[in-house]
């Protein structure tokens, strides 16, 4: 089940985790440089505090304990002072660092999200919409994290793993040795374990993704799973999946905690070692207790340093993969080309549209025309009904007049001009959309019927809403206009979604009416009002009709009958029902009697 579940959603290219995937990311920084001058400045600040700690150190052992109470009293007050401006250095490069993070990770969101919205449709027919929503929210949440904290913690840990290896060299030179030796038996370990647990870490992340993806998509189709009562089943792939996540979080686990016991192990006998032999040092007079004790600081100071790094070079190269992701959907462009903001000179109020031999294949299927050689001419301020068997190219007919898509060949035209000459906000502030299956988003009432027309005075949005008989029944709602209604607006009937969705369009005033068969899924009483409102906004309009019951475009002005991608006929009811087979057949199939074909 779940292999099948995987096999059906394609995936987006897997990312490399190459580190120079980073520097798109990086560049984001440019806008704030002075603060990233400012945490750069308290990140060397902090780094130099560090290790003025071990000279400290080195005076508190010598003069502190090896003189009177004065001594012990300045020197304990130079590591207080030392201490005091590490402090102040974390705070300010803690505070920067994470200010960049967080703010180049909202840039990358908003850059991200302004991209996506502007994609065209067939995008996310091919790429799958929880995959696209993780890159927008997990992986910009890590790379927040990587500026914000790892990448910083890195800078940090370099500029100290060289300034203690200084700092030991100017102090013992021959303890250093021991040092640079020792370093390179350690981080070979990290490394191997390191490389282990990246890959598990992938696994680990992958797996977790397909469970969101599958919990998601069981609890958007909650009602069909309970209807045929595969609960159990679902629940049983569910943990199957979350078991086999665990399973791989196990054996990450496990090696991580072999990589710490692994260095921590040989940390400390690299650490005896030279306390050894610069215990003899002390003992013999070669080196003072102080100089040894700062030796040792410095010595930890290396050793942590490695270790942070090894393992933020991880994280970096985790932060590297989901920057290549946000990078990649951010350069994504659509295909459908805006010219800009070009608009048909005049202002005429019944434009008339036209299809001049247009063909179109779906990027998806290649292989199959939705449309060939389709001419269809729609008259201004008429209307114009869709009819065919399923697949005939209406609703693809829909998608090229609002310019989801461009044919491959032919051209759409409006009042005499081609579509693709025109700005698409412009094309599709001509167009209203009333599809059979209403797109009613997580707000209230107003928020709903206003979407189309942003700013719009709530008087206008109430006589929006009686033109499309809904007004009774929102007011009946708790909160009136100001309800929410939930998820896709679940907290409505069929009829309501629809006149909410009509309301939309009313308000939104179009010289093209498109109409999916608005009143298809609707009871008799539904279907009345909603029948109601639509003639009275198809009056004077451009309207084209999608027409699955005939009995519902009887008077429309034309009839464009439609099979396999082509125009078979086109005419007035009657004279359908006289020169074309195909509608006469699908004429016999829904009316009951024949006194009623006409």
């Amino acid at each position: 089940h779940w292999q099948r579940f995987r096999a059906r959603r394609p995936r987006m290219s897997k990312p490399n985790g190459a580190i120079s995937s980073l520097l798109p990311v990086i560049k984001l920084l440019r806008p704030y440089k002075l603060r990233l001058l400012a945490a750069s400045l308290a990140l060397l600040f902090t780094a130099a505090a560090t290790l003025a700690m071990g000279r400290g150190l080195q005076v508190l052992i010598d003069q502190g304990f090896g003189g009177d109470s004065a001594d012990l009293k300045d020197a304990i007050f130079l590591m207080l002072s030392i201490a005091a401006a590490i402090a102040v250095g974390t705070f300010l490069r803690f505070y920067l660092v994470s200010w960049l993070g967080e703010r180049v990770s909202a840039d990358i969101r908003k850059a991200v999200f302004d991209n996506i919205v502007r994609l065209h449709p067939g995008y996310f027919e091919a790429n799958r919409s929880g995959e696209i929503m993780s890159r927008l929210t997990t992986d910009t949440t890590l790379l927040q994290t990587i500026i914000g904290s790892s990448f910083s913690m890195a800078l940090r840990s370099s500029l100290t793993l060289i300034g203690a290896l200084v700092m030991m060299v100017i102090t013992n030179l021959e303890l250093s040795l021991y040092i640079a030796v020792g370093v390179p038996l350690v981080l070979l370990p990290i490394l191997i374990f390191g490389r282990r647990v990246r890959r598990l870490s992938n696994q680990s992340q992958d797996s977790i993704a397909s469970v969101g993806s599958y919990a998601g998509e069981v609890i958007q189709h909650i009602r069909v799973v309970q209807s045929y009562t595969r609960e159990p089943f679902e629940s049983e792939a569910f943990a199957a999946e979350v078991e086999r996540a665990f399973a791989i979080a196990r054996r990450r686990i496990r090696q991580r905690a072999l990589l710490i016991c692994v260095a921590i192990l040989l940390m400390f006998i690299g650490m005896s070692a030279m306390m050894w032999t610069g215990g003899q040092d002390v003992i013999s007079g070669r080196m003072s207790g102080g100089e040894l004790g700062a030796f040792v600081f410095y010595a930890i100071m290396v050793g942590s340093g490695v270790a942070t790094i090894s393992e933020v070079w991880g994280e970096l190269q985790r932060a590297a993969g989901a920057a290549e992701r946000l990078v990649e959907l951010i350069s994504t462009r659509s295909l459908i080309a805006d010219p800009g903001d070009l608009s048909l000179p005049g202002n005429n109020p019944k434009p008339a549209l036209a299809l001049d031999k247009v063909t179109f294949r779906y990027p998806t299927r290649p292989e199959v025309a939705a449309l060939e050689n389709f001419t269809l001419p729609i008259e201004a301020g008429r209307s114009l009904a869709l009819v065919g068997p399923s697949g005939a190219g209406k609703s693809t007919v829909f998608e090229l007049l609002q310019r989801f898509y461009d044919p491959q060949s032919g051209c759409i035209t409006l009042d005499g001009r081609n579509i693709r000459e025109l700005g698409l906000r412009q094309l599709r502030e001509h167009i209203a959309l009333v599809p059979q299956q209403p797109a009613l988003f997580t707000g209230d009432v107003s928020y709903n019927i206003g979407y189309g027309r942003p700013g719009a005075a709530q008087e206008d949005i109430e006589a929006a809403a009686q033109a499309a008989h809904a007004h009774e029944f929102i007011n009946q709602l708790p909160e009136g206009y100001a309800s929410h209604l939930g998820e896709q607006g679940v907290r409505l009937s069929g009829g309501q979604r629809q006149r909410i969705a009509l309301a939309r369009a009313i308000l939104n005033d179009p010289k093209i009416l498109l109409l999916d068969e608005a009143t298809s899924a609707l009871d008799t009483e539904s279907e009345y009002h909603v029948q109601q409102a639509l003639e009275k906004l198809m009056q004077n309009r451009t309207t084209v009709i999608i027409a699955h019951r005939l009995s519902t475009i009887l008077h429309a002005d034309c009839i464009a009958v439609m099979d396999h991608g082509k125009l078979i006929a086109s005419g007035s009811h009657e004279e359908l029902l006289q020169t074309c087979e195909l509608y006469q057949r699908l004429a016999r199939l829904q009316f009951k009697d024949e006194k009623d074909l006409s």
